[in-house]
């Protein structure tokens, strides 16, 4: 059990549930079971007994707050989260990159992560809309960075709107590396601001090639605007806790897969 004393009964089970999800906004089943000590047959029993009291939304492989599809977290907020998993990504996800490579990086805690590695790389330019990246690779002389117009979106630390997309269209990039709020088999990468999924569109179309970077919290997660369709993603870099079913099906799309181990 969960606290290793005595049982969870059902309503106090369901109400850390939904606390779960009230903190964290988005939860897969599969982080829910373990935090509640119960099955994930058990869990999703409960995330639809929730849902049809209309306190969670249910979506494939997790569960959100109803109206969290429209819900931005704030960088503090996504920072708590998977930061062992956004650890192993980045640096896996970085072995993608070569010297002398040109690339783009959006916004995100994962891909700030993902930076932060890329000072070992002699010779690279980087282009950006995010203030994070720019910072994690302010002091590295040998790495050209490129910072996108734009306003400043202080909730995620980055940069958007028309001058951001425009700065974009005419630059040609071997990799984009991008996150988002989700990532689903049907509908691809998804975030639930238009502004912030318009710039990310503009990153991916000036890239030969799509890496997503996702932990298993995101997989599975639906948001309300899709930035990247499934078949325009090309690399997938996540950890090994992220549903085997959802990697499969993605992969059956001609997704890359690159799994990291905790």
């Amino acid at each position: 059990m969960a606290d290793g004393a005595r049982p969870v009964f059902a309503a106090e089970r369901r109400q850390r549930i939904l606390d779960l999800v009230r903190v964290n906004g988005a939860v897969s089943l599969r982080d829910l079971a373990r935090a509640v000590g119960s099955s994930e047959v058990t869990v999703r029993r409960d995330v639809r007994i929730l849902e049809g009291e209309g306190l969670l939304d249910r979506h494939h492989g997790g569960a959100t707050l109803p109206g969290e599809l429209s819900r931005e977290p704030t960088y503090l907020q996504k920072a708590q989260l998977a930061d062992t998993e956004k650890t192993v990504i980045a640096d896996l996800a970085a072995s993608l990159v070569e010297d002398g490579d040109a690339i783009a990086v959006g916004a995100g805690t994962t891909t700030q992560a993902f930076a932060r590695r890329l000072v070992r790389y002699g010779e690279l330019a980087v282009v950006t809309n995010s203030l994070l990246v720019a910072q994690a690779l302010a002091d590295c002389p040998r790495i050209e960075v490129v910072m996108t117009g734009g306003t400043l979106r202080g909730s995620i630390h980055a940069l958007v709107g028309s001058p951001a997309e425009q700065s974009l269209a005419g630059l040609r990039v071997r990799r984009a590396f991008i996150s988002g709020n989700g990532l689903t088999t049907e509908r691809g990468l998804s975030t639930p601001n238009l502004q912030v999924a318009s710039v990310d569109r503009a990153i991916a179309r000036a890239a030969e090639e799509v890496v997503v970077l996702a932990d298993h919290t995101k997989i599975g997660v639906d948001t309300m605007v899709q930035t990247v369709p499934t078949e325009d993603i090309t690399h997938l870099v996540t950890d090994d806790g992220a549903p085997t079913e959802i990697l499969d099906d993605l992969a059956s799309r001609g997704v890359r897969l690159h799994v990291a181990r905790r």
